[in-house]
Parts: C-alpha cells; sequence; structure tokens
C-alpha cells in the first residue's frame, strides 16, 4: 500500500497560505493600522485584551497565528479571544452555530519521507526532513451554543498604573542593564544596555511598557541570549525586520501582561511594507521570532512562565 505525502502540493499550497497572509497585512498597514495593535486602540474592537488561546485546552496560541486571531476578533467584533475547533466544540457539550464562517489558521511541522530515510541509510548521511504547512479552521467561543459556561470567560486585565509591578520584576530579573533617562528608547548591543526615558516622559505613561518590552526584545538577539542578526543599519531591510520582531514580541508580552497601551512606532510602517512587499514569509518569520522573544523574556517570570507556551506546531512557520 503506497503513502502518500504532501510533497508536491506543500511547495504551492505553502506559497499561497504566505501570500494570503501577507496580503492581508500588507492592507492592513496601507490603510494606515497596524494589524498587531488595532485590537487596543480602536472603539471597534470589543475583544477583551488577551492573547488568543485555545477554549479546548487552555494553551495559547503563537507566531503568525496570534496576528491571524486577533484580526479577526477585531474585524468581527467578538468578544473573547478563546479558540476552538468544529470537532472540540461538540466534544465540550456545545456546537458552532450554523452559518458561521471560520477562521484558518496554521499548523506547521516536519517529516522524513521513507525514500529519504533509506537514502541517508545507505549514504550515511543525515535525513532531510520537509517542512509542510497546512491550514485548518477554529472558530471564536462566540460563534458557539451551549458551550460550558466558563470555557468563554476572559479574565479582565489588571488596573493600568504608572509601572506595571510585574514588568518592573521581569526587567531585574532578565539581567539586562536597563537605565531609565534621557530623551531616547533605544538597545545599544556593542554595550549591551537599554535606555528608556522615564514613563512621566511619555504623554500616556502606559505606552511606556511596550517601550521598554520593545528595547528588552531587540536586547534578547545578544548573542548571550537569543543570537539574533543585529547589524542592520538603519534604514536597512535587516533593521526593518528587526523592528518588526520587537514591536511584535512588545505586543504579545503586553496582552500577555494585560498592559494596554496605544498605538506607536507609525513612521515605520513604510519600511515594513517594503520588507513584505518583497518577501511574502517575512512577517511569518518576524511573528515567530517575536514569539521566541516573548517566551524567552516572560520565561524570566515564574507566573508568566506557566501561562505562556509557544505550540510545537507553529516553531518551524519559518
Amino acid at each position: 500500500m503506497s503513502r502518500h505525502y504532501p510533497r508536491a502540493r506543500t511547495g504551492e499550497d505553502r506559497a499561497s497560505l504566505y501570500d494570503d497572509i501577507t496580503t492581508k497585512i500588507i492592507g492592513e498597514l496601507e490603510a494606515g493600522r497596524v494589524p498587531w495593535v488595532q485590537p487596543w486602540g480602536t472603539a471597534a474592537a470589543m475583544a477583551c485584551l488577551a492573547m488568543p488561546k485555545s477554549a479546548a485546552t487552555g494553551r495559547q496560541y503563537s507566531g503568525i497565528n496570534v496576528l491571524i486571531l486577533w484580526g479577526a476578533a477585531t474585524e468581527r467584533a467578538f468578544t473573547g479571544q478563546s479558540w476552538l475547533t468544529f470537532r472540540q466544540a461538540l466534544s465540550l457539550g456545545g456546537h458552532v452555530r450554523k452559518g458561521e464562517r471560520g477562521t484558518t489558521v496554521v499548523y506547521a511541522d516536519r517529516f522524513v519521507p521513507v525514500e529519504e530515510k533509506l537514502r541517508a541509510t545507505e549514504t550515511g548521511d543525515e535525513a532531510q526532513a520537509i517542512p509542510f504547512l497546512k491550514r485548518f479552521t477554529v472558530f471564536n467561543t462566540d460563534q458557539c451554543d451551549d458551550l460550558p459556561s466558563e470555557i468563554a470567560t476572559t479574565a479582565p486585565p489588571p488596573p493600568p498604573g504608572l509601572i506595571e509591578p510585574r514588568v518592573e520584576k521581569l526587567i531585574k530579573a532578565t539581567g539586562i542593564n536597563f537605565r531609565v533617562g534621557g530623551n531616547r528608547a533605544f538597545y545599544a548591543p556593542a554595550e549591551d544596555y537599554v535606555q528608556v526615558p522615564p514613563p512621566q516622559a511619555y504623554f500616556e505613561p502606559i505606552n511606556w511598557h511596550r517601550t521598554a518590552l520593545h528595547e528588552l526584545a531587540h536586547a534578547s538577539g545578544h548573542p548571550s541570549r537569543l543570537n539574533r542578526d543585529l547589524s542592520g543599519g538603519y534604514g536597512t531591510k535587516k533593521y526593518a525586520f528587526e523592528e518588526l520582531i520587537a514591536e511584535i514580541s512588545a505586543a504579545f508580552s503586553c496582552a500577555s501582561l494585560g498592559i494596554v497601551p496605544t498605538v506607536r512606532h507609525a513612521d515605520y510602517i513604510g519600511s515594513w511594507l517594503e520588507v513584505l512587499r518583497e518577501d511574502n514569509r517575512a512577517i511569518v518569520r518576524a511573528a515567530s521570532q517575536a514569539s521566541k522573544v516573548a517566551d524567552y523574556l516572560l520565561g524570566f517570570l515564574p507566573e508568566s512562565a506557566a501561562d505562556v507556551t509557544t505550540e510545537s506546531e507553529e516553531q518551524e512557520a519559518a
């Protein structure tokens, strides 16, 4: 009996999926909206601040799926960030309402075909895994009936303060040299330190948190940490891509900590668009890296480490 692997269709399916995701995000950016910030700053956004999660397992989504689900929740005015498949809704005693349209998210993994295993055995080489990317459909709990009442419940975000105590603890726990002062925010790779103006320097002090987390995200790329390429100078594609990673990571971290900043870095939209138009996989790679950065930083908080999970199905999306 022959086995059928997703070899022939894989390339086409992956390219189509990358194109679909990138085209939608380019459209948002061209309209002046930042998809990973929009759920926090618009009157149309009814969804509670939260990282999207599986209503069935409680696991949080990561990478590009966070952006996809945030966008769907905003566009369709869902009131929560809990999602499940058609079968999961049935298994919980509920059901998806007739006529409801699901949201497509991504499952990514790798497999080694039998013939590749045989070739590796014969030649003594290491077997090469083939990446594959497929879609599956989830529904917001708002689209379902008869679910247990606790399934769709989302805890309210903590009340805002000048500096969120957990962010202060996180900064200290990372061990990164973090300085408060001056009139601009930056990370200095050569000296390995972060500097951010004091919260009172911001028109809305709550924005200090995302600025701090944005610069910490850059610092996570130091060779002693996650070891990303930080060599891009201002105006280069490398620089724009690293800014994408840091900005999306800060959005993920803020959502995980229940912090509600407003939009910033609008001046980067042009450079982001240039990167996305040239490479339809850039946003997927950036979101994947952003999840790794957020997980790394939040992992310094014991209470966050238990809450933030990167799904293995998305780790290979890049």
